[in-house]
């Protein structure tokens, strides 16, 4: 049997790309590249990203294609070509970043989200440009707190990349896993899954200049954890407790993951959230429900900085509610100590650049 491009190609014209519902001849995927040594047949595929979730099928499809419609003995080589630049390594993403802050908590239910949406609203009013991704997979907020649980990121072609472009709101870029799946839906991804999206978030989007880059991790200790260690160098972390016993002794859980020889992330200090409740009534009066100054004698004790007392107060939640954090407004006792946490994390940033080398992505075995 003698083997001419045609045959090859008359055979291809009758896969199709789930991507255009075209066959990939009209879709244009088949390179200009085909070689025919007897029955060995080369050629390449063009695919729009190297994460293109129809490569594979794709792939095996126009083998199956050959095999069936030439001969089952051809031999067929099929390399892939993509049309956008790979994704940088861990290590290299984000070159127009300055700082990468990591808000973090030891256990659910002390607010963190809260805090690292005031915080990055804050940052902004301070004039500073600043990004803040959900990381949490399985249980994302910030499209809520934000009120942009409708929006849906598009893409946008820069360096030879297509790129997700981050919500903008209230002077925050914004983009979390909430944007792409049924809020009233659970996310049941086995770990790598969630890994892969996470990177996805970080390295495919159009990020762009940023002075500060809030990340809003999961509570505890998990495997997004580690990837954010293996993929970015995280400047610092910032901790978020209540004054209760039980939550700052899931907190010392967390200082301890950065603190740990292998990840060595700077804990730029501790955020003592729900640290009194104050009624609306009575502007004057605290109640101190979980405890009082827990978290500054945690400061004393592990020697590092209470950056912020943040008091429980019904605006809080009715503005993350509503999707109008309460850092957004200017003269209330609970934005005025988000402001002053900002500031806070302003200083202690300066102070860590000035005195500590470069945080190192983390190398760990899996």
């Amino acid at each position: 049997m003698t083997l001419y491009p045609k045959l090859i190609l008359d055979a291809l014209a009758t896969v199709t790309y789930p991507g255009t519902k075209k066959s990939i001849i009209d879709s244009g995927m088949v390179a200009d590249d085909l070689r025919i040594d007897g029955m060995n047949v080369k050629f390449s595929l063009i695919f729009p990203r190297e994460t293109d979730p129809f490569l594979k099928s794709t792939v095996k499809a126009s083998e199956a294609a050959i095999h069936y419609h030439v001969s089952p003995d051809v031999k067929v080589e099929i390399n892939v070509q993509t049309t956008s630049r790979p994704r940088p390594e861990p290590g290299k993403m984000l070159p127009k970043v300055k700082n990468i802050i990591a808000v973090s908590s030891g256990k659910g239910g002390v607010g963190k989200s809260t805090v690292a949406a005031n915080l990055a609203i804050s940052l902004a009013r301070l004039g500073y440009s600043v990004g803040l991704l959900d990381t949490d997979i399985f249980g994302p907020s910030i499209p809520k707190m934000f009120g942009v649980e409708d929006a849906r990121p598009y893409a946008v072609r820069k360096d030879e990349r297509d790129l997700i472009e981050p919500i903008s709101k209230y002077g925050v870029k914004l983009l979390s896993i909430g944007f792409f799946v049924n809020p009233s839906t659970a996310t049941l991804w086995r770990g790598g899954m969630a890994s892969n999206a996470l990177k996805q978030l970080i390295g495919d989007a159009n990020w762009d200049e940023l002075d500060y880059f809030i990340l809003d991790t999961p509570p505890g200790t998990s495997d997004i954890h580690l990837t954010l260690l293996q993929t970015l160098a995280i400047t610092g972390a910032i901790i978020v407790s209540t004054p209760q016993e039980v939550a700052l002794q899931d907190a010392r859980k967390g200082i301890d993951m950065y603190k740990n020889e292998k990840v060595n992330v700077p804990i730029l200090g501790l955020v003592e959230n729900m640290a009194w409740f104050t009624p609306k009534e009575l502007p004057e009066n605290k109640y101190y429900i979980f405890g009082k100054e827990g978290c500054k004698r945690l400061s004393k004790e592990l020697d590092i900085p209470l950056l912020a007392q943040i008091p429980m107060v019904q605006g809080i939640c009715d503005g993350g509610d509503e999707g109008k954090p309460i850092a957004l407004d200017s003269d209330t006792m609970s934005s005025i100590a988000f402001l002053n946490l900002a500031q806070a994390i302003v200083t202690v940033v300066n102070r860590r650049n000035a005195q500590r080398p470069p945080t190192k992505i983390v190398g760990l075995k899996k």
